[in-house]
Formats: structure tokens, C-alpha cells, sequence
């Protein structure tokens, strides 16, 4: 028999409506589970009670998530509930306001479940980076999540959540999502609030939904996005309904797969992209050759503004105001000895590498060179959308790897990402959904849009989904 955890947030409203369920029920089940699976997985860094979730079930107002549990990535402000950003500086800090995503979820009638893992502050590609441990993949326990949003991932792939919150600087949800065998989409840039979300790379940074299906997606994505007078990068946009037209189909669409996303890809990873390109074409839509010329020159330039960048933004992290200290002696020792025992050794590499590109002398020769050529990608992506509606690729070059196989080599790490941070950088969105399986494991189809062309993306997504 079906546990009620085990659906879809649509469902269950469908069967809160018919009384056929209640949002205490599934609050059990859902408990049950995790009891059953997280010790193992690693999902959540804090979970709140039992009965103190389901008071907030019992309390939650009407709206398109009532009675909904969400699991949040713990980079993300949460009212009086511990917010570690999967650090150990910030391992006691509990914030005294909710971000205004979060704010939104229950406003909407969501209930907070808990907090998700993460690599440290956001960075990372496979969840290895926690300090509070790795995220196991609930498909093979003992293959990586995806990072950085993996506990948020494995806990909607393992019925731990329905619905969960992410965060993508560099493809953070979408990676997860895609080892996990479920829906990760990463919005436009500023069109979902980043106000209280702890930064990694302001300029990059953004919120975004991880759900079973594409349709709970675009259900979490309504509620979640719109205009921040508190983010001064939100877009003034008007908020969309991007349930209406879901299944309105793909017939005369114009989808282009980028020829440098498809080169030296696996031979059964080609096999999914032919499969994928045939399922399209079914469906009405057509197929146009497409260059994104820059892509070779994307991966340098993402670690090098998004390292900058983190230079800059926890630079605040030294152990006199809200992290912990590591001593008592000089203002010196404080800084000196609380970053480096509290930062992980991913998060002194890159604040390392982005504090050289900034230092003087080398600011124009790295950091400059590197917006220059930002602005040349994202004159890729403009031109493509002038061709086609969609581009198609693969989310990542492989299915999830083995814990600590790429661990000790930063830069094979780093190329994990290199179908998903152009996209970081163009500021689009995309979407990851399940595409079938390579090697037994969940593979991931990507798909990106124009800017604000979220609807056009979702429809596009559910279309496929439909059609397997």
C-alpha cells in the first residue's frame, strides 16, 4: 500500500479536498520514514519534532501548500530553527527572521520539516564537502547525492519530503536532482528572493524547487517567486501562474542541442540524448543545430568570479559576532585560528583562489578577464534564443559517482559541472528531470530557457515526462 509520503504535493491536496487524508497522516508516514532511512542517508542536519510539525499542520492557513511539509537546504534563514550553512563556524547560529522564500511557504500553507545537508556554504558538486558528513544517494548508498543541494535531493527521492528547497551558484540543484532521480529547477536570476539566504557568490546565487514531478515544481516555484523589495537584484516582474497551459505540449517548438555539450559524451549517454531528441520530436517539436562557441572558457571563468566572489562574502565570518571562536588571545588569533579550524578545506581553496584574483596586480588579468568573458557567454545564450525556444543537454556527464572518488582531485570535482554553470553565468533558467537511467543510475535531462522563460521550461519538462 502507498504511504501518503510517498506522493505528490498535488495529490495530496487533491485528497485533503475529498477528505480522504488529513495533513497529520502524512505527517506520521513521513516521520516513520525518516526514522526508517535518514540515519543512513544523511539527509537532514535538523529536524524538528514530530509533534511540533504537526502542530504547525494543524495551524497552517489556507493555500496552495497547506498542509504541505518542505524540507529547506540549511543555507537558507530559518526563524528560531539552527542554520549551519554545513559549517562548523556557524554550527550554533540560529537566525531571528525567516528568508522571504520561507516566509512565502507559509504564508502558502506550508509546513517547515527541517534542515537539509549541503557542502559547505554551497560549494561543491557531491555533498562530500558537509562537515556534519556526506549525503548518500538513495539509489546506491554508496554513491554522492550531487552538491551542493543533495540533502535536499535525497530527502524528495527518498519520501523524506515532499518538496524541498535548494539553492544553484553553479548547478547545485539541478546536479542533485539528477543524481536523484528527481525535478530540480534552477529560475532566473533574480526572480526568486535572495533575501536570507547565506552567500556563496551574490552575483550567481539563486533559490529554487526540487520536487517528485514537474508539476509540484512549478506549484513550489509559483509560491516562492516574485518581486523582493528586501533583494535589490529581485526583478520587478509580475508573478505567473505556471500551472496554466503545464500541458499545453511542445508541437512547433524549435529545440537546439549545443554541439560543445555533446562532445566526448559516453556512448550510453549519447544513447539517452538520441532517445530524448526522438521523444521530442514525437511530441511536435523540431530540432535546430546550435553553437554556444564560449562554453570551453566557462568553467575557468565560473571559479573565478564565484570564488571572488566568496572571498568577499565570508570575509564576515571572524569569530567575533554570531560564529564561534576558537580564541580568547589577540584579534589576530581570533580571525586566524576560528577560520581555520571552522572552514572546511574546499572553502579555504576557494577563498584562496578568489582572494588572489582580487588582490592588486592581478584583479584586471583574472577577475576582469573573467566578467569579460561572462558577457561574451552570455552573448551565447542570447544568440541561440534568437534560434530556438529550448536548448537540450545533459545535466551531467555521468549518473552519480562513488563516495570519495573525485574527492581528492578538485579539478576532476569541478568538471562534474561543466553542462550547468554557463547557465549560472548567462543568468537563464533550467531545469533538470529524470531521463532515464545510465549504468542502472538516474540520468539527467537539462533543458534551458531564455530569461523569464520559466513557463516556457515547465511546459516544455512536463511534455517529456508525460511521454515516458
Amino acid at each position: 500500500m502507498t504511504k501518503l509520503n510517498e506522493l505528490t504535493a498535488h495529490q495530496l491536496q487533491d485528497m485533503y479536498r475529498k477528505g480522504q487524508a488529513t495533513p497529520g497522516q502524512l505527517v506520521a508516514d513521513l516521520y516513520e520514514t525518516i526514522e526508517a532511512k535518514d540515519k543512513a542517508l544523511n539527509a537532514y542536519l535538523t529536524l524538528l519534532s514530530h509533534e511540533e510539525v504537526a502542530q504547525q499542520a494543524q495551524r497552517a492557513p489556507a493555500g496552495p501548500l497547506h498542509g504541505i511539509p518542505v524540507a529547506v537546504k540549511d543555507l537558507i534563514s530559518t526563524q528560531g530553527i539552527r542554520t549551519t550553512a554545513g559549517s562548523q563556524i556557524l554550527k550554533n547560529f540560529v537566525p531571528i527572521y525567516d528568508a522571504t522564500v520561507v516566509r512565502k511557504l507559509k504564508a502558502a500553507g506550508a509546513v517547515v520539516l527541517g534542515k537539509t545537508n549541503l557542502d559547505e556554504y554551497g560549494m561543491g558538486s557531491s555533498n562530500e564537502n558537509s562537515s556534519f558528513g556526506p549525503v548518500k544517494n538513495p539509489h546506491d548508498p554508496a554513491r554522492v547525492a550531487g552538491g551542493s543541494s543533495g540533502g535536499s535531493a535525497a530527502a524528495v527521492a527518498a519520501h523524506e519530503a515532499i518538496v524541498a528547497l535548494g539553492t544553484d551558484t553553479g548547478g547545485s540543484i539541478r546536479l542533485p536532482a539528477a543524481f536523484c532521480g528527481v525535478v530540480g529547477l534552477k529560475p532566473t536570476y533574480g526572480r526568486v528572493s535572495r533575501y536570507g539566504l547565506i552567500a556563496y557568490a551574490s552575483s550567481l546565487d539563486q533559490i529554487g524547487p526540487i520536487a517528485k514531478d514537474v508539476r509540484d515544481c512549478a506549484l513550489l516555484l509559483g509560491v516562492i517567486a516574485g518581486h523582493d523589495p528586501l533583494d535589490s537584484t529581485s526583478l520587478a516582474t509580475d508573478n505567473v501562474d505556471y500551472l496554466d497551459g503545464l500541458d499545453q505540449g511542445v508541437s512547433g517548438f524549435r529545440i537546439g542541442i549545443p554541439k560543445e555539450y555533446v562532445e566526448g559524451v559516453s556512448e550510453p549517454a549519447a544513447m539517452r540524448l538520441k532517445a530524448w531528441k526522438e521523444a521530442f520530436v514525437k511530441l511536435g517539436a523540431r530540432f535546430v543545430n546550435v553553437s554556444l562557441p564560449h562554453t570551453p572558457y566557462a568553467l575557468p571563468t565560473y571559479y573565478l568570479i564565484s570564488c571572488s566572489e566568496a572571498s568577499a562574502n565570508l570575509a564576515r565570518y571572524d569569530g567575533v559576532r554570531y560564529t564561534g571562536r576558537m580564541s580568547d588571545d589577540s584579534l589576530y588569533d581570533v580571525y586566524a585560528q576560528t577560520r581555520d579550524r571552522c572552514f572546511g578545506p574546499e572553502v579555504k581553496r576557494r577563498i584562496l583562489l578568489g582572494t588572489y584574483a582580487l588582490s592588486a596586480g592581478y584583479y584586471d588579468q583574472f577577475y576582469g578577464k573573467a566578467q569579460r568573458v561572462r558577457t561574451l557567454i552570455q552573448r551565447d545564450f542570447s544568440a541561440a534564443f534568437q534560434q530556438v525556444d529550448l536548448l537540450l543537454a545533459p545535466t551531467s556527464p555521468t549518473p552519480a559517482f562513488k563516495l570519495g572518488e573525485k574527492v581528492d582531485d578538485p579539478v576532476t570535482m569541478y568538471l562534474t559541472d561543466v553542462y550547468t554553470v554557463s547557465i549560472n553565468l548567462a543568468g537563464v533558467p533550467a531545469i533538470s528531470i529524470p531521463g532515464g537511467t545510465v549504468e542502472g543510475l538516474p540520468f539527467g535531462l537539462q533543458l534551458i530557457a531564455d530569461t523569464l522563460q520559466e513557463a516556457k521550461l515547465l511546459r516544455a519538462a512536463y511534455a517529456f515526462e508525460q511521454s515516458c
